[in-house]
This record gives C-alpha cells, structure tokens and sequence, in this order.
C-alpha cells in the first residue's frame, strides 16, 4: 500500500517533532512514491516498479536508518535481495541519514548528486507573468505530446551529461510519469496552439504542496513561459488544499536562481547515492 502520511521523525536535536523541512522532505518522497510499489524493510522505504526497473526515481531505498557494521551488512544485503532485478542501487539521503551509512556508501563507490529544496510560503515575487494558453493534460492526445517534449528534454539532459543512454529508458520514465496522475496534475503551455512547455502541481502531504518537472523548447526560453507555468501550478497545489510549496533543482543549473527570484528560499538538500552495477 501507498504510504503518503508524514510519520513522526526523530533526530538529536528535534527529538519527538516535525518541522516544516521534515514536512517538505516528507512532500518531496511521497511525490517519488506516487505510482510505485512501496513498502518499509528495516525501518526504511523501498520504492519499486519492476516493469521499470532501470529507473531511478521508481527503484530506490529511502529512509536508510543503520547505523553499526552488522545493521548496515544487514541493510545491504536486504537492498540487493528487493532490487535483484535493477542494475543499479540508489539511496535517498538527507540530513537524518546516520552518517556511518553514507560512509560505508562512499567506501563502495556509490556516486553523489545533490538535490535543493527549496519552498514557498507566500507569494511569488516579480513581475505578473505574461499570459499563455495552459491546460490540463486529459486525453491520450495530450499525453503523446507530452512525450515529444519530454523526449527533447531527455535528450538535453543526456547530452549534458556527456552519457549514452537508449531512448527506451525515456519511454519508461514516461510511463512512471503517467502513473502519478491523478493526484498530480500535469500541465502544457501552448504557443498558437502548439504545445511548447510543460510543468506539474500536486496538493502534497500534511498541507505542503509541490510543483515538479519544468521544461521548455529551447526556441521558446526567455519568453516568460516557464514564470507562467509556475504561477499556473502554484495556484493550482493551492486550490486543492497546499500552503507552502517546495520545489527541487539541480544545484549546479540555472533554475535555482529563478526559483530565489520568485520567492522560494533554500530549505533543504537532498542527496542521491548511486552505483551502476554494470559497470
């Protein structure tokens, strides 16, 4: 069964509490879960889609908890019995996480990227954005729109990144994607009548919305498209029960300080350990 309620987090200094970073952690978890098998194993969150074993967002373990040499073999064992099917292991890590674990990830090569969280308590800020035609994605026919401007994006994201990755695992991100909605709501900004941008909302947990998954055709930046969708998806996660809204970037991007423009403060980061098991 799903698991989407924020349950009581323990930490030195916070002993018994639950603080608005945990809530927007919390927040940002549960969007990952959206559409996936999951289920808690040694005190931690197991995330799995085994028709989509090679994406990472659907085939992870949060909330890793071990803190001794015989928790953590333990642990690591258990991880590679669920995921037996993936060829990559990956762990969510924050603040909580016992920095034995991470350790002992480093010690086995694990790679790290890091995550900003950032969150929204009041207002947008700057200037009333400019008006574009946004709307729901309903029909299959969206949806396949979608999926040409998602695979442009999969393809800047790969050629950034310098890696030679099939366009197959694309299709399958897409399908995980799909999954979350409802209760996310993916949006397309259209440009006379073409669809040119795209960008998610959802309610969230415990009264802390998110707003997810921002791109745009390069021929379209600068044009106050992605300022309008961002608006658009805000009042969204709102309208449906949201006060703060979080946000995440790739700290080494751009986007980061659009997103400080607008009003969203650094909350949090989050980190990704990976490791390829195929080399």
């Amino acid at each position: 069964m799903l698991r989407l309620s924020v349950r009581t987090l323990r930490s030195p200094l916070r002993l018994g509490t639950v603080t608005l970073t945990d809530r927007a952690l919390a927040t940002n978890a549960g969007n990952f879960a959206l559409g996936n098998e999951v289920f808690e194993l040694l005190g931690a969150t197991f995330l799995r889609d085994k028709k989509s074993p090679d994406i990472y967002d659907a085939n992870h373990v949060a909330d890793a908890r071990p803190t001794t040499p015989a928790q953590i073999e333990e642990f690591l064992a258990a991880v590679d019995r669920e995921y037996k099917a993936a060829k990559h292991r990956r762990f969510e890590v924050d603040y909580r996480t016992p920095p034995e674990f991470v350790a002992r990830l480093v010690l086995e090569g694990y790679e790290r990227e890091d995550g900003l969280l950032s969150l929204l308590e009041g207002e947008l800020l700057g200037p009333a954005p400019k008006e574009f035609a946004i709307r729901p994605l309903e029909t299959e026919a969206d949806w396949e729109a979608y999926w040409e401007l998602m695979l442009q994006d999969w393809r800047e994201h790969i050629a950034r990144q310098k890696r030679k990755v099939s366009d197959e695992i694309a299709r399958q991100m897409f399908e995980t994607k799909r999954l979350k909605q409802p209760p996310v709501q993916y949006f397309m900004a259209y440009v006379r009548d073409k669809p040119v941008a795209y960008f998610n909302s959802w309610a969230g947990i415990d009264g802390v919305g998110q707003v997810e998954d921002l791109f745009t055709l390069q021929k379209f930046r600068k044009r106050g498209i992605a300022r309008a969708l961002i608006h658009h998806c805000v009042a969204d996660a709102r309208a449906k029960g949201a006060g703060p809204v979080i946000i995440a970037a790739d700290p080494k991007d751009t986007p980061k300080r659009i997103y400080a423009g607008m009003g969203f403060r650094p909350m949090a980061v989050q980190s990704h350990y990976t490791k390829h098991l195929d080399g």
